[in-house]
């Protein structure tokens, strides 16, 4: 069930962002600085920390560069210089990886209560707590982008 939910939402961001051209992608919803494009890159990037650096103690991904050593927002400020079929295969790439982590994880015997290699704020979550929060995650940008969408053209049944 948890799985659906995060599959659910990876798709819903998916469709807010479809058939839109770049200067809309990176498009604001004023006062906020958020974009679609920058909520797809986002998201590319936080399903590689959960599941392969905080979960495997994996390496960062390897179009990150010195981003975030630069701005630490570099994921949503740099979106506005990416088409949209690039932030595709790059959420669609972390996708992939992140669920190759999550079914060698259910095939082990702790399944969701496998434990992440690497502590986040000095505990180490649980593949659990894991899928919860990044449904978490999901469902907050979704929200974001339902917004962004209708002021960006007007579309509100994504």
């Amino acid at each position: 069930m948890l799985r659906s939910f995060l599959d659910y939402y990876r798709a819903t961001i998916l469709r807010q962002t479809e058939g839109l051209t770049a200067e809309q992608l990176a498009t604001p919803l004023p006062p906020a600085t958020m974009t679609l494009g920058g909520i797809l890159k986002h998201l590319s990037w936080v399903e590689n920390w959960w599941w392969v650096q905080v979960l495997q103690d994996g390496p960062e991904l390897d179009w990150v560069g010195d981003g975030f050593a630069d701005d630490p927002d570099w994921e949503w400020h740099s979106a506005k210089d990416d088409d949209w079929q690039l932030l595709v295969s790059r959420y669609q790439a972390s996708i992939a990886v992140a669920d190759e982590a999550l079914d060698r994880v259910l095939a082990s015997p702790e399944g969701l209560d496998t434990l992440a290699r690497r502590a986040r704020h000095g505990r180490h979550a649980s593949v659990r707590w894991i899928l919860v929060h990044l449904i978490e995650e999901y469902a907050r940008h979704a929200g974001h982008a339902d917004l962004i969408r209708e002021a960006v053209d007007g579309a509100t049944d994504l």
